[in-house]
């Protein structure tokens, strides 16, 4: 039964999905009837495959009760097998559980925000039925990732994926940029994912199979194992956004605020964090790529979060917040605690989804994206303010908020891991994803408090918007992701939440136990809170027009552009790449095509001049046939007389 559930889980969205591409188009600009029926199907399906995963999901976390895999074999090549199966286990479940239930907050809540008004798109209705497919499609590739039990399949759900955020990033190519963002977000994921593959084949080739449970169970050789996991490494960095492939991820604004929500909460960036904790036993045997992962995510964590202080564009600064946050997530790996990852997994999936809508709710009321615009929203929009403080207390790390003990749970593991050397990385890296954790907690309380005076406090700087809470269906989506995001982290003193949370392949360490006992190291982190938000508020307080990222000084521009580090790939990739592509076109059009061309006019240049020659040689040739024919009858004459 548990594996028919495990099996079923992926299954239902995607075949929702699946079927939503097949709807006929909505009419263009014509018969509101047509659209009105296109959209009901669409909505239909995409909110019943949604809810229909997220029973399944639930229905799974109550039966599982211990690590369950169930396989067939699909393809065999000389016996290197590719299987269809499941590989079940608590943590699987209560990812999934996340996933979905964001999935359908996403799905709903796009009813009432991609729809058609007085002076809205008059296309929207005809590009819906495609855009909650694709959210069907995206919801069940990374269900596939997280319940597959052969790599291959979890390769096909984490390709799936990356055509599916292109496509909903660039859901309407008539908008500024997002046909540009969707673009850099595949290229940019799709250069981790050649590492990826190349790291799945490799362990394949060596293990004989590329089923889940061989490959951990497989004895590897040293080298091998540091090769396959760094070339993992690089799918992970680019799917969960990781210096230096982290880009992508706030360009990937673009999109409507649902698609940031579900990408930012539920799939894609979580997929590499799962990713490493499924097959955290090959990473642990070989402690040099933890050591790798502990410096990019102490790096991510500290640009994600410093880079987000100077934004103005509302969601830009949630996306680099979630740069951030997934800097603490791979700490958490790094440092010896899949557990503590997971753990943070699922409660920035609550707050950040929390977060996004919200700030779609803003958007759809301001019309928007600018916290330079906005203001004195508070009274305004009751609701979506408490929402929203709910949310950045959960992202700052406010007790007892949900973001408090996960965070305090990787900080703990990464203290352990730094003064008693408890990880399986060397204990450097727990100091410096300990104390970039500590100075991560007092940066995004800064920007964090930035955000809610800019948005919601002073003096309101578009007079003439008459802002006001959203709709039943943008308002209830939000309002119930606000109780996990307040709540969730409680469930970390419960053990069998705790024991569900880690996957029975992983050795238990000491700093395991960071999960069960939170708030071991609760002041200095608090401290740093503390620090941070005093430093925005007593700045706000000095003058409440003003910018409190104005503090920053010749800093601002810098941390704006994220140290510039697109204008660096723009150097040292973008521009040698094109180069070499107008080489390339230069090449095929003077070499290869100069000469297909060049062969054609010398073969016709040669058959225009024997066709010159042989009608010049034509009218001689008749006068010296007509000349011989002449002398033989002359010489036929002369013989005759002759006679």
């Amino acid at each position: 039964m548990t594996g028919l559930l495990g099996a079923l889980l992926p299954a239902v969205p995607l075949v929702a999905g699946l079927l939503g591409l097949l709807l006929p188009p909505a009419p263009r600009r014509d018969s509101a009837t047509g659209g009105d029926r296109a959209r009901t199907a669409a909505v239909t399906l995409g909110v019943a495959g949604a809810a229909g995963a997220l029973a399944l999901a639930v229905a799974l976390l109550l039966t599982v009760d211990g690590p369950m895999e169930t396989s067939a074999t699909w393809v065999d090549f000389g016996g290197l097998a590719v299987t269809l199966g499941v590989r079940l286990d608590g943590a699987a479940a209560l990812v999934a559980v996340a996933v979905t239930a964001v999935a359908l907050a996403v799905q709903v809540y796009s009813i009432g925000y991609l729809r058609r008004g007085p002076h809205d798109d008059v296309d929207v209705d005809h590009r819906y039925p495609p855009y909650a497919a694709q959210i069907s499609l995206f919801t069940g590739a990374m269900l596939l990732v997280v319940v597959a039990g052969d790599l291959i399949m979890l390769l096909v759900g984490w390709e799936v994926m990356g055509l599916c955020s292109y496509l909903l990033i660039a859901h309407d190519r008539r908008l500024a940029g997002a046909p540009a963002a969707a673009m850099k977000a595949f290229l940019v994921t799709r250069v981790g994912d050649v590492g990826f593959l190349l790291g799945i084949a490799l362990l394949g080739v060596s293990t004989g199979s590329f089923r889940i449970a061989d490959v951990l169970a497989h004895d590897h050789s040293g080298a091998t194992l540091t090769a396959a996991g760094l070339l993992l490494l690089a799918g992970v960095a680019g799917k969960s956004a990781q210096f230096p492939l982290h880009t992508w991820l706030p360009d990937a604004m673009a999109g409507p605020t649902p698609i940031s929500a579900l990408i930012h909460a539920a799939t894609m960036v979580a997929a590499g964090v799962y990713a490493v904790a499924r097959l955290y036993p090959l990473f642990t045997a070989a402690p040099v790529t933890l050591t790798v992962l502990g410096v990019l995510g102490a790096v991510t964590l500290l640009l994600g979060a410093l880079a987000a202080t100077a934004q103005d564009d509302i969601k830009r600064v949630l996306a680099w917040s979630t740069v951030s946050q997934l800097g603490y997530m791979t700490g958490a790996l790094a440092v010896g605690s899949p557990s503590a990852a997971l753990f943070h997994l699922l409660t920035h999936a609550a707050f950040k989804a929390l977060l996004f809508l919200a700030a779609g709710a803003v958007i759809h009321a301001v019309g928007t994206t600018l916290m330079s615009e906005m203001g004195g929203l508070r009274r305004s929009m009751p609701v979506t303010f408490w929402c929203t403080v709910v949310g950045l207390g959960a992202l700052a790390g406010v007790p007892p908020l949900a973001g408090f003990w996960s965070k305090d749970g990787v900080l703990t593991v990464a203290e352990s891991a730094a003064l008693e050397g408890t990880g399986p990385a060397p204990s450097w890296v727990g100091w410096i994803v300990w104390i970039a954790g500590l100075v991560g907690v007092a940066v995004t309380a800064w920007y964090a408090g930035r955000l809610l005076l800019r948005a919601f406090f002073g003096a309101p700087r578009l007079p003439l918007v008459q802002p006001h809470d959203p709709p039943a269906v943008l308002r209830w989506p939000v309002l119930l992701l606000a109780v996990p995001a307040a709540l969730l982290g409680l469930v970390g003193f419960v053990g069998a939440f705790a024991d569900r949370l880690r996957f029975p392949t992983v050795p238990v360490a000491g700093s395991e136990d960071g999960l069960v006992h939170l708030g071991s190291g609760v002041l200095l982190p608090l401290a740093f809170l503390l620090f941070g938000a005093a430093l925005v508020l007593l700045g706000w307080r000095r003058d409440r027009a003003a910018d409190p990222a104005a503090a920053l000084g010749p800093l601002r521009p810098v941390f704006a552009r994220a140290f510039r580090l697109d204008d660096v790939q723009h150097t040292l990739v973008v521009r040698p790449v094109r180069a070499l592509a107008r080489a390339a076109r230069t090449g095929d059009e003077v070499v290869v095509d100069g000469a297909v061309e060049g062969s054609g006019r010398a073969a016709s240049g040669l058959g225009a001049g024997l066709a010159a020659l042989h009608r010049a040689a034509l009218p001689r040739a008749a006068a010296g046939v007509l000349a011989g024919a002449l002398l033989i009858g002359l010489a036929a004459a002369l013989v005759g007389v002759n006679r």
